[in-house]
């Protein structure tokens, strides 16, 4: 396993920044949640994980080839990533709709 999740940026404009993301068991810490000012679309290319948006009971699971765009100021989380196999997902961060 990663000591940390691995978070390359691939290509940034003043509009949006696309990033590589290798994760290997990875989560995110408890009573943590992501709260960004930007929208994100995410895909995942290999791996499985599981993507939790408060106020929901179950994560969201996303295994290869599953994407999914979550909207600015969205509260959620990582509940899980595969710890058998790295978790690659692209993340696309740009300005949220109006």
């Amino acid at each position: 396993m990663l000591a940390g999740e691995q978070i390359v940026p691939l290509l940034e404009t003043a509009t949006f920044r696309l990033e590589r993301i290798v994760s290997t068991g990875h989560a995110t810490p408890p009573g943590e949640w992501f709260d960004q000012s930007r929208d994100e679309w995410v895909i995942v290319l290999s791996g499985s994980a599981g993507l939790l948006f408060e106020g929901d009971r179950e994560p969201l699971v996303l295994r290869a080839g599953d994407y999914v765009t979550i909207p600015a100021h969205r509260r959620h989380r990582v509940e899980w990533t595969d710890p058998a196999e790295p978790t690659l997902w692209l993340a696309l961060h740009y300005p949220a709709s109006a």
